[in-house]
């Protein structure tokens, strides 16, 4: 078999070793291998770096496991060609599972060139990936509070849920916390209501009557506690979130998108490509798709970068994210299948969006996913939309073009076209000439 690479290693990474295999081709064409396994201290990789370039080593290749892989990375990036690989596209013919012959057979394969590498951005997008999942962790947490306070409410049968669609808004809160002070009075808890909940008061009235005791009254305390607590978190971690873009914007690409022209001599030539986006304004573009709003746009820079030429298509960002429909084809057969593991946290932020954009008014992604829905089901509809939504914002990041919207009554009107189209041609089958005048528009 060919060889592509004449100095390699392998790493199989644990979270307390990492075994290490290395190899060079040598000038009679053979191959040495040796390997040796070291610690995951601090100390231990900075050995484990010195030992591979001691064969001058240019690529280095390791599974991703877990987050034990990242320190290694992080260390190693510098000084060779880190390549992270997927441990199910490196699988071996069972019956030889040692760690020695895992890290052999990855820097057998390194070296042959068969292993692709896993994306990984440089470090600024890492730095903001880490806050916006963070950020994500911190909100699904907030929203298991929220449940919690749910089920201490229907525990004293309290059926403020069945009346307002936030028990967190402004009316329901302020009812919650004169529970805690220990006011009972369903009339004066209906009385703060504000808003068009104040049509409700009889509701609110006979759903606030219910046996709340002293220590229902604790523990609603303390989980408003909480909430108020990770409402602080998640805005200082959105506000870290807007400074570290910030920092990127004003660092200039460090994605390898086009940089501008430092040399302060007029540009004669024709452009091949739209000047580049900063991380800010690439946020406000991301912003104008429907369903998106700055969060959503956050997460999705920190997820798949700025820079869409790491992707080829938009099918691929698609695929990437695990929003594509699997391949499954057998006997000149299609079969239907699941989509593909992905990008977990874009794949849910998209899902999310996707949800938000089929409650907009008189929009197209509107009306795609109702048209899905009656045919497929709701589940399936908003998985098309969220990848409708991600090659969309693929087009749009790669032409530096705002959000196109095609309205809420495309399907209607490209309908009418083709009808149109049809009868016009059965006329002219018949052998009329047809002309269409259109009826005046009323003032």
């Amino acid at each position: 078999m060919r060889l592509i690479y004449e100095r390699v290693a392998g790493l199989d990474v644990h979270k307390k070793t990492v075994v290490t295999c290395r190899m060079r081709v040598t000038a009679e064409k053979r191959i040495e291998w040796e390997s040796k396994t070291f610690g995951t201290t601090t100390a231990e990789l900075l050995a484990l770096h010195d030992w591979l370039s001691e064969w001058e080593c240019s690529h280095v290749a390791l599974e991703s496991t877990a987050d034990y892989w990242k320190p290694v990375y992080n260390l190693l990036e510098g000084e060779f060609e880190v390549f992270l690989v997927n441990a199910q596209h490196v699988n071996k013919v069972p019956g030889r599972k040692t760690d020695a012959t895992d890290a052999e057979w990855l820097a057998e394969l390194m070296l042959h060139g068969l292993l692709k590498a896993s994306f990984i951005p440089a470090k600024p997008q890492r730095v903001l990936r880490e806050l916006t999942r963070y950020r994500s962790t911190l909100v699904r947490e907030r929203s298991r509070v929220v449940n919690r306070v749910e089920k201490l409410l229907e525990s004293t049968n309290i059926k403020l849920t069945s009346v307002v669609s936030d028990v967190m808004g402004v009316s329901a809160r302020a009812m919650l916390e004169e529970l805690v002070r220990g006011s009972t009075d369903p009339q004066a808890l209906a009385e703060l209501a504000k808003g068009r909940l104040r049509q409700k008061t009889k509701a609110l009235e006979a759903a606030l009557v219910g046996v709340v005791e002293a220590h229902h009254r604790f523990i609603l305390a303390q989980q408003l506690g909480h909430i108020d607590f990770l409402d602080e978190q998640i805005e200082a971690m959105s506000a870290e979130i807007g400074r570290q873009l910030e920092r990127m914007s004003q660092s200039g690409p460090t994605d390898g998108s086009a940089q501008p022209d430092q040399s302060g001599q007029p540009d004669n030539s024709v452009p091949t490509e739209p000047p580049p986006l900063s991380w800010t304004e690439a946020v406000a573009l991301l912003d104008t798709i429907p369903g998106v709003d700055e969060r959503v746009a956050e997460v999705m820079l920190a997820e798949m970068g700025l820079d869409m030429r790491q992707f080829p298509t938009a099918k691929d960002l698609v695929s990437w994210a695990g929003l594509a429909p699997g391949n499954h084809q057998s006997g000149g057969k299609r079969y239907p299948s699941h989509t593909r593991k992905g990008n977990n946290p874009l794949r849910s932020m998209m899902t999310q969006a996707a949800w938000a954009a089929s409650r907009t008014k008189e929009t197209f992604l509107k009306a795609r996913y109702h048209r899905l829905a009656a045919r497929r089901g709701k589940k399936r509809a908003i998985v098309a939309i969220a990848h409708s939504m991600l090659e969309s914002a693929w087009y749009m990041l790669t032409r530096r073009q705002p959000y196109q919207e095609l309205g809420g009554d495309y399907y209607d009107q490209r309908k009418k076209e083709n009808k149109v189209t049809y009868l016009t041609k059965q006329l002219t089958r018949l052998g009329f000439a047809v002309t269409l005048d259109p009826f005046p528009v009323a003032a």
